[in-house]
């Protein structure tokens, strides 16, 4: 070995080792090893990247079983430290400007554990916090923060800022009656956190490594990260063409709205830029970190949405350009965003973010000025089949959304589309404790340009093998070609399956003796629970019509936490639609609160939707039994 590791350099390596495991799994591959090349940005060509990728698993996987552990990592840190690699890899885990090493605020830090975040993200966040929350009641106890200290890590610790910006990113997320507002105590605290976690998980956060305790120490990594993934799901709600019809006007020559159904929020805004960028008479940009650096872009897009006064009550604003022609990066910049404040778009980025290409940041600022001047007209009389616009329906959001709680990578956009290579099904099996065969059995990454979907369709093959085989899913007339095809019946058949297995493989894991749990064992438990509680309701099946007033859910939750439930709250009697859906985002909510990690919809409740049902009654389950 050469030389020992301090305990700050252990941490440190921890948290970067967590960076790169995208799937939590305690081991990297080599597609997370891309995965994060790609990320950091490093001005190095693809080959070179495949050379390191490929150097770094060769000498660091001691153990030849094609994956790194973090013992693994550690070594190769002390074994690689001086050469070129390592520095490589060094640079591209530490690709953040502006980090901080800080003790962390908890017991440990008297160790002295380090970690690192960034102040530009802290900045960023909090001014577009304070801006968002502004007129919140609820928030005046900790709003406005201060950017430049650490006010954010403890306005986080009561839960409250959290779940109100959860309900800004995915309005109607969380019952706003279910947050504890006033004479908060550890407990009711408690009670927020799981809430706004709970909920975090069911709009597509990935929070597997965060609990309450890391919210209430402010510990700022954590926070940070937890809170990009709110921000970000909230930007790029409306980039996303069932949505935003006026995407349309993007589509190339030759190309469907099915093509551009299948990129990602991050590609469409690439696009959108260029299409603005190209009506300027500019030069297209490729990411939004290096092309950007020189803010000469960022101009020619401010000038080119800014509202012309074309239509009824729209004021025109005329962007300034002089500033496009100073000679320092950094005062160009700053012109810039004076520029982008006359049009309400000064938000994420500083001019000091601009010139350092900080690709989070940018990508930030650039969703911002889309969502608030998209400045594109739906294409009128071109030949475009709209019949191929159908947006998500609520069963493939929600699955589509526990996925990207789970870590899996990359990022699920779309939910066939994002499938067809079988990648994230198989990270899908991993979870359900279903073996994979990552090394001879499962193609990675970039694929081949001839025979790419040969490629695709030989894992598509791989995972429906499995599934007959190893996990005995009932798979009957599906093939691999039908998830490759993007089948939409077929491939949810499959998810489902998986999705049930997860939730099931809960219950098992606190069960006496691995008991194999089923829909008849959680219907048992939740009479039994609700007749011992003296509750009145029960129910016969996940398909009773009595589950769509919310009733049985609600008593089933009072019972596991006594007292939780404000009965005040609750409608009883004939219901109507709307009493059945208020009591419906009630339950939602509180399963939520007192921590069980609910997908399921507040519509799947009043119609009876009986997979998702089970779901909700199945985490309930889990959550009771841990009481226990």
């Amino acid at each position: 070995m050469a030389g020992k590791i301090s305990k700050e350099e252990l941490e440190e390596l921890r948290e970067a080792f967590g960076k790169v495991d995208l799937n939590s799994n305690g081991f990297i591959c080599d597609y997370e090893l891309h995965d994060l090349f790609k990320e950091a940005n490093l001005p190095l060509p693809g080959y070179k990247v495949r050379e390191i990728i490929q150097k770094l698993m060769v000498q660091g996987d001691k153990d030849k079983d094609n994956k790194i552990s973090f013992d693994e990592f550690v070594s190769i840190f002390q074994e690689l430290k001086s050469s070129d690699i390592a520095k490589s890899f060094r640079k591209a885990i530490n690709r953040k400007e502006g980090i901080l090493a800080i003790g962390g605020t908890s017991e440990l830090s008297s160790e002295g554990t380090q970690h690192s975040f960034s102040e530009e993200e802290r900045f960023a966040f909090v001014n577009w916090i304070n801006t968002a929350l502004e007129k919140d009641a609820d928030c005046k106890h900790v709003l406005p923060m201060n950017p430049n200290k650490d006010d954010l890590f403890k306005a986080v610790g009561d839960g409250i800022v959290l779940c109100k910006m959860i309900n800004l990113s995915v309005p109607d997320t969380i019952d706003e009656r279910t947050i504890n507002k006033k004479k908060l105590t550890p407990f009711t605290i408690q009670e927020n956190l799981n809430l706004a976690l709970n909920s975090a998980s069911a709009i597509g956060c990935h929070v597997v490594n965060i609990g309450a305790f890391d919210l209430r120490e402010g510990k700022p990594h954590l926070v940070l990260g937890l809170l990009w993934q709110i921000i970000k799901i909230g930007l790029f709600a409306d980039i996303e063409l069932s949505r935003n019809e006026a995407l349309a006007a993007l589509l190339r020559e030759g190309e469907t709205l099915e093509d551009l159904m299948k990129l990602s929020p991050e590609e469409l805004l690439l696009r959108w830029a260029n299409f603005h960028l190209e009506n300027a008479g500019w030069n297209k940009i490729n990411n939004l970190s290096s092309d950007i650096k020189d803010s000469k872009a960022y101009f020619h897009l401010l000038n080119q949405i800014a509202p012309k006064g074309l239509k009824e009550d729209e004021e025109r604003i005329d962007i300034d350009m002089s500033g496009f022609n100073e000679k320092d990066d950094l005062k160009r910049a700053e012109a810039m965003l004076v520029q982008a404040d006359r049009l309400g778009c000064r938000q994420f980025v500083t001019a000091t973010d601009v010139v350092a290409g900080n690709p989070k940041l940018n990508l930030a600022f650039v969703a911002n000025l889309f969502n608030k001047y998209p400045a594109l007209t739906k294409p009128e009389g071109q030949d475009i089949d709209w019949s191929q616009l159908e947006g998500e329906t609520r069963e493939e959001r929600t699955f589509r959304n526990w996925m990207n709680s789970l870590g899996v990578s990359p990022h699920v956009n779309h939910l066939y589309g994002d499938l067809m290579d079988a990648l994230i099904i198989l990270q899908l099996y991993e979870r359900i404790k279903v073996p994979v065969d990552w090394n001879t059995k499962v193609n990675k990454p970039p694929y081949p340009k001839l025979g790419a979907n040969m490629k695709k369709l030989e894992n598509c093959n791989y995972a429906v093998e499995l599934g007959k085989t190893k996990a005995k899913f009932s798979l009957v007339g599906i093939g691999g070609q039908d998830l490759n095809d993007g089948n939409p019946t077929l491939t949810l058949a499959l998810v489902w399956q998986l999705m049930r297995r997860y939730t099931l493989n809960v219950l098992e894991d606190l069960g006496p003796d691995g008991e194999k749990a089923n829909d008849d064992i959680i219907v048992k438990w939740v009479n039994k629970i609700l007749s011992e509680a003296g509750k009145s309701t029960k129910i016969s099946s996940f398909k009773d019509k009595e589950i769509s007033t919310s009733l049985p859910v609600l008593d089933l939750i009072d019972a596991i936490q006594p007292g939780s439930v404000s009965y005040d709250l609750v409608k009883t009697g004939t219901l109507s639609e709307e009493d059945k859906l208020e009591n419906a985002k009630y339950a939602v909510s509180m399963a939520r609160k007192i921590g069980a990690r609910v997908y399921a919809l507040p519509e799947d409740l009043v119609e009876v939707k009986p997979k998702m049902v089970m779901t909700v009654f199945a985490c309930l389950m889990g959550r009771g039994m841990k009481r226990a």
